[in-house]
């Protein structure tokens, strides 16, 4: 009786669920479906339609064949670039992020609550707001228009990310064995690399996921800060638009947008039951 009570209330979640999953999946499919269409095709029906012939050449094209930003090479460096960034920065930031959340919660010290509080404060501040400071810093520095800078920029400002996540979780590990750690003589380096690390794979797991998704399609800094064969692929899509605004390619864009989002999939789909396990971990203590 009771499973027929909620019968209705159950079909309705079902369908409300399904709506939102049809919204979000709908330009997905739409782009999928269009990086298999002919131009001529897409040009004589319209956006939204099957492929009447497997266009497979667009893949081809868009990887090594189009052109962006008067370079025919596709947008197989671009992705190298991506790579180039993405990899280190999110390295980079994952092992400071655990160093700092290690400092913050497990190893206390005068202040930490005041440092912890201003480098989560990186959490809430708009982009747009950091182009400039940015700027002078690379200017000063001599990475404008490089990958490194970049990837200066993406360690740094991943930071605020990892502390937290990393904070979080290890308020949950007993403070006593910290204590008996350093009664035997073990440094602050020491207990970290040989306790609180081989702890750590569940909250590594999740900073990973997030920081690699985040850099991979991060777009301001990459078309700021860089221009030419330096720009990450996010930044060379939209050339490779401008491109061909004067003779539409929906086909080929439409090609370069689903290759470019691959990493990003994967990551997703390889990776996302260890970030849902990654973050209740350390809910309950």
């Amino acid at each position: 009786m009771r499973d027929q009570t909620f019968a209705p209330t159950r079909i309705l979640i079902y369908l409300v669920v399904s709506l939102i999953a049809a919204a979000w999946l709908a330009p997905l499919v739409v782009v999928v479906l269009n990086s298999l269409r002919t131009n001529e095709e897409i040009a004589q029906a319209s956006m939204i339609g099957w492929p009447k012939h497997w266009a497979w050449s667009n893949y081809a094209a868009a990887w090594s064949g189009f052109c962006v930003a008067e370079t025919c090479a596709g947008i197989r460096p671009y992705m190298l670039n991506s790579a180039l960034v993405t990899i280190p920065a999110t390295i980079f930031s994952t092992m400071l992020g655990a160093i700092a959340g290690y400092a913050v919660s497990l190893w206390r010290f005068r202040g930490d609550s005041w440092i912890y509080g201003i480098v989560t404060l990186g959490l809430f501040l708009p982009q747009q707001m950091r182009l400039l400071p940015w700027t002078i810093v690379l200017r000063d520095i001599g990475l404008i228009n490089t990958l490194t800078g970049l990837v200066l920029i993406h360690t740094i400002q991943g930071l605020s990310f990892t502390t937290l996540f990393c904070r979080n979780y290890y308020v949950a590990i007993p403070h006593e064995l910290i204590r008996a750690a350093r009664i035997d003589g073990a440094g602050f380096f020491r207990i970290f690399w040989r306790i609180i690390l081989p702890l750590s794979a569940p909250i590594l797991i999740v900073t990973v996921i997030w920081q690699f998704t985040h850099i991979w399609n991060e777009f301001l800094y990459g078309v700021t800060f860089t221009s030419g064969q330096q720009q990450p692929v996010t930044a060379a899509l939209i050339a490779l638009s401008a491109a061909v605004a004067d003779i539409p390619q929906h086909g080929v864009q439409s090609a370069a947008v689903i290759i470019a989002a691959l990493p990003t999939l994967l990551i997703y789909l390889l990776g996302g039951r260890y970030f849902v396990r990654g973050l209740t971990a350390g809910a309950v203590k």
